[in-house]
């Protein structure tokens, strides 16, 4: 699958493109000036809304580079846009940072990754079977 529709709900110029060739993410932009003070979060419109197919869903990802240079990252990452939502996709941004940061019309400002989803039956059972791991929690594998 290949095509996807997108309405543009706001003024042309902010479609999601793919900055190189081979990249899983399309770069969403931000459809209005905001600012981001230090420490908040902010929900940014993007002016995009999808026909996502059923079976597959579109995930908005964090911008390395904003994350790395300036403590900017998504806030739900990776936020969920369902093949059933049609609305405008607003990402909601966080500083983790001490400084104040500014958002242009235009910028690029998450990353949205198209992909197929595997549907499950869970069944009930009275116990689980064993696995390598067993229930050790989370982070039990440690840093080394």
């Amino acid at each position: 699958m290949s095509k996807i529709e997108v309405l543009m709900v706001a003024q042309s110029g902010l479609e999601p493109t793919y900055a190189h060739a081979g990249d899983a993410g399309l770069d969403l932009k931000a459809a209005a000036d905001m600012q981001i003070q230090a420490h908040k979060f902010v929900t940014v419109p993007t002016g995009v809304a999808l026909a996502l197919p059923v079976g597959y869903v579109a995930l908005v990802h964090p911008r390395s580079g904003l994350a790395a240079k300036n403590g900017i990252t998504v806030l739900n990452a990776p936020g969920t846009v369902d093949a059933g939502y049609r609305g405008e996709i607003a990402v909601t941004l966080i500083n983790h940072s001490d400084q104040d940061f500014s958002i242009s019309r235009g910028d690029r400002i998450a990353q949205l990754v198209i992909q197929e989803v595997a549907r499950a039956t869970l069944v009930a059972v009275e116990q689980l079977p064993d696995s390598a791991r067993g229930s050790s929690g989370f982070g039990s594998t440690g840093v080394r």
